[in-house]
C-alpha cells in the first residue's frame, strides 16, 4: 500500500522513540515477566469458562456483569478470602476493585497520588516499569538502598528525616515488599513493622506492590502490609499475571473506601475484561491452592536448573543469592563486564537479557542482570546460558569458560 502522509509531522513533542514491528522472539528469551506457559492450567480454564457461559454468558451484554464500576463481584468476593488466608488482610470486597493487570493499577494509583514535582520514595533496585511511569508523572524518586533482606529500614529513616528536615512530605512509600523484583527478597516482619512506623511517623503513604507475593517456594511468607495498617495508610495491588498466567491480564487493587473513591473516579475505561474474570472466578476457588503449588515447585526446579547451568559456565565469576521465590535471578557478572554493552551483544546472538540499568538505580547496576527464568523450557536455559558465557568471552575476556565446564 503507498502511504504519502507523515504522522510525525503531527505526533506531539516529548514522545518515547518509536516501536519497532515485533519480529518474534530470540531462541534464548530470559526477559519479561512471562510464565511457564506448561503450567497454564489450559484444560481446567476451557471447561470453567465452558460452564461460566452457560450460565452466566448473557451477562456479558452488559458493562461490568451487573458487578459496577469495581469488577466481576463472584471474583472480588473470591479474591477477599484468599487475600486473607495468603497475606492476613481484611479487606472486603467492596474495597477491592480488579483491572487491567496490576499495570493499570499502578497507573491509576500514581496518577490519583502524584503531581509534578511530588516526592516518592523506592527500593534503589526496583521494578524496570516504575522508573518511566514516575518519569511520566514528573516526580521526584529518591532510592533507599537495598540489601539480602529488602529496603534497609536505617536507610529509609535517613531519608524520611532528610526531607522533613527540608519541608517536604513525600506522597508515598512504593514497595516490592514480598519477592522483591529484580532481587527476589522477602522483607522480614521488623522491617514490616518499622515501615510502618515511619510512615505512621512521617504521615505518607505505603503503595504495596505483590505482583509475585504468591510465588514462595516454602508457602510462608509474612502479612502484607495492608494487614498491618490500622489507619488506611496502605493501597496495595496484585495480580494473576504470575500464578495463572500474564496474557489473561488481570490485577487488582486493595484500597480503603477514602482511596478507592478517588481511583473510580479517574478509571475511564468502561469497566476491565469481564470475560476473563468470570473464568477466573469461577476456577478459582476449586483449583487455586493446588494449582500454586505445583507451579512453585516447577519454577524452584527451574530456577535450579538456571542456577546449575551459571555455576558450570561462569563459575565464581558471577555472583547471585538464590531467592525464596519469583520467576527472576539478579545476578552480578564479572568484574570488568558492561552489561548494557554485554546485553547488546548477545542481543544479536539471540539471547535476551535484562541489563541492571533498567532495573536498578544503585551505583553499580552496570554489572547486574535480571534473568528470567520461568518461560523457557529447561533445556533452553542450559544452552542459553552456555552462549551467553561464550559471549561474554569473546567480549569481555571472562570468564575462562573451559575452566568452568564439568569434564
Amino acid at each position: 500500500m503507498h502511504m504519502t502522509f507523515d504522522f510525525s509531522s503531527v505526533a506531539r513533542a516529548g514522545l518515547p522513540a518509536p516501536a519497532q514491528r515485533f519480529g518474534g522472539h530470540p531462541p534464548y528469551n530470559f526477559v519479561g515477566g512471562n510464565n511457564a506457559e506448561e503450567m497454564v492450567p489450559v484444560d481446567a480454564l476451557r471447561a470453567a469458562a465452558d460452564r461460566v457461559l452457560a450460565r452466566e454468558g448473557a451477562s456479558l451484554g452488559m458493562y461490568n456483569l451487573h458487578s459496577g464500576p469495581q469488577g466481576h463481584l463472584p471474583l472480588r468476593e473470591w479474591l477477599s478470602g484468599k487475600l486473607k488466608r495468603y497475606a492476613g488482610m481484611d479487606c472486603p470486597a467492596d474495597d477491592i476493585m480488579l483491572t487491567s493487570g496490576s499495570l493499570q493499577a499502578m497507573d491509576l494509583i500514581n496518577e490519583v497520588l502524584l503531581a509534578p514535582g511530588d516526592t516518592v520514595l523506592i527500593e534503589a533496585a526496583n521494578y524496570g516499569g516504575v522508573f518511566p511511569r514516575l518519569a511520566r508523572r514528573q516526580a521526584t524518586v529518591v532510592p533507599i538502598a537495598v540489601d539480602g533482606e529488602g529496603m534497609r529500614m536505617d536507610a529509609l529513616e535517613d531519608a524520611l528525616k532528610r526531607l522533613a528536615a527540608n519541608g517536604v512530605r513525600p506522597k508515598c512509600i512504593y514497595t516490592i515488599p514480598t519477592v522483591q523484583n529484580p532481587t527476589g527478597t522477602i522483607l522480614p516482619l521488623d522491617r514490616r513493622e518499622r515501615m510502618m512506623e515511619l510512615a505512621r511517623e512521617y504521615d505518607t503513604a505505603v503503595f504495596e506492590d505483590e505482583c509475585y507475593a504468591d510465588l514462595v517456594w516454602s508457602g510462608e511468607r509474612p502479612p502484607a502490609l495492608a494487614a498491618m495498617d490500622p489507619d488506611g495508610r496502605v493501597v496495595h495491588i496484585g495480580t494473576f499475571s504470575k500464578t495463572i498466567a500474564p496474557a489473561l491480564r488481570v490485577g487488582y487493587i486493595a484500597a480503603p473506601w477514602s482511596m478507592m473513591s478517588r481511583i473510580l473516579s479517574v478509571k475511564h475505561d468502561a469497566g476491565s475484561g469481564a470475560l476473563e474474570q468470570m473464568v477466573l472466578a469461577e476456577y478459582l476457588p476449586d483449583h487455586f491452592d493446588a494449582h500454586l503449588m505445583a507451579m512453585n515447585a516447577h519454577l524452584e526446579d527451574k530456577l535450579d536448573n538456571l542456577i546449575a547451568a551459571l555455576d558450570e559456565n561462569f563459575g565464581t565469576s558471577v555472583h547471585y543469592t538464590k531467592p525464596p521465590g519469583g520467576i527472576f535471578l539478579w545476578v552480578r557478572m564479572p568484574d570488568g563486564v558492561d552489561t548494557d554493552r554485554l546485553t547488546a551483544v548477545a542481543g544479536q546472538a539471540g539471547i535476551a537479557v535484562n541489563p541492571g540499568s533498567e532495573w536498578s538505580l544503585e551505583d553499580d547496576r552496570t554489572r547486574w542482570i535480571r534473568i528470567c527464568f520461568a518461560n523457557p523450557p529447561k533445556d533452553a536455559i542450559t544452552e542459553g546460558v552456555a552462549k551467553l558465557a561464550e559471549v561474554c568471552h569473546a567480549e569481555f575476556g571472562v570468564p575462562e569458560v573451559s575452566a568452568n565446564r564439568r569434564l
